[in-house]
C-alpha cells in the first residue's frame, strides 16, 4: 500500500496557523471511483480512501507506515514569504498603488 505524508494548509476561515502544524497521512486509492446508475451517486470499493491518520510530527508519520510495512512519500510544505508591512504604509504620499478611498 502506498501512502501520502503531508502538512494541511491553513484554511481561508482561520487566520492563525495552529490546526495546520499536524502531519496528515492518506492512503492513495486502490480502486476507481464508479458511478452508481440508480442514483448517480460517486462510490468506491476502496474502503481505505476515507481514513486520515494525524500525527504531531513527521517522525512520527514515518515510524507508523514503516512499522506497518506501508510505502511512503513524503510532501514537504512550502515556506510562506512573509512580507513585513506597516499599516501606515497605506498612506504613504509616494504610494505606488492607485487610491481606493
Amino acid at each position: 500500500m502506498q501512502v501520502r505524508i503531508y502538512q494541511p494548509p491553513k484554511t481561508a476561515m482561520q487566520s492563525g496557523r495552529a490546526r495546520a502544524k499536524v502531519w496528515m497521512m492518506e492512503f492513495e486509492p486502490t480502486a476507481a471511483r464508479q458511478v452508481e446508475p440508480l442514483m448517480g451517486w460517486t462510490s468506491s470499493a476502496d474502503t481505505r480512501a476515507q481514513l486520515r491518520l494525524r500525527f504531531e510530527s513527521l517522525e512520527e508519520a514515518i515510524d507508523y507506515a514503516k512499522a506497518e510495512g506501508l510505502m511512503y512519500s513524503v510532501e514537504k510544505p512550502r515556506e510562506r514569504k512573509v512580507k513585513a508591512r506597516a499599516y501606515a504604509d497605506n498612506f504613504k504620499y509616494d504610494r505606488m498603488g492607485r487610491w481606493t478611498h
